[in-house]
């Protein structure tokens, strides 16, 4: 079944909000799609709006083909989940996705304060390159073919992913 999120919310997931949110909202995104981009304002708003009762899980979907930095940035954000800092190079990527490069990367590492060997030295890490396939291939598990795309309590959001109706769609009775 294409409309269900494989595999659910795992330790492996990088997310904000209470573990045990009533609301999950999982994100298969690439740092430096356009649509990503806009939809990662939209998911801002919707996690003030919702507060506590919004979980917002992040997974990588890069499209390299695409999107030539796409797969270096994803990498650099789980070399930051490293140093505890996941959210930060995730929001610092988005907000300044017009200007990915390696060398603007290695910059955001060194203006969030990480520690630059560390930091580079988990760039090349094959593991943390597995970690982002991994969710690559969790997502063609899943069923996404594009970025953003979106699952509500483990199912695929179809609709727009502007405010009102993203919202209407986490409001409504769980499946």
């Amino acid at each position: 079944m294409t409309g269900t999120l494989k595999p659910p919310f795992n330790s492996t997931d990088h997310f904000q909000g209470p573990a045990k949110a009533a609301i999950e909202l999982v994100e298969f995104g690439d740092y430096q799609c356009p649509h990503c981009g806009l939809a990662y304002f939209v998911v801002k708003k919707i996690q003030k709006h919702f507060g506590q009762k919004l979980k917002f899980v992040f997974r990588n979907f890069p499209l390299s083909e695409a999107h030539e930095f796409a797969f270096q940035a994803a990498v650099a954000s789980e070399a930051a989940a490293r140093q505890k800092r996941f959210w930060e190079m995730h929001d610092i990527l988005f907000e300044h996705q017009s200007a990915l490069s390696m060398h603007a990367i290695l910059g955001y590492a060194k203006d969030l304060g990480l520690d630059g060997i560390q930091f580079e030295k988990d760039l090349k890490d094959d593991s943390i390159a597995s970690k982002v396939e991994s969710d690559f291939e969790n997502g063609i598990r899943s069923g996404v073919n594009g970025t953003p795309t979106f699952y509500i309590n483990g199912h695929r959001y179809q609709g727009n992913y502007d405010f009102d109706p993203l919202a209407v769609a986490l409001e409504a009775p769980p499946l």
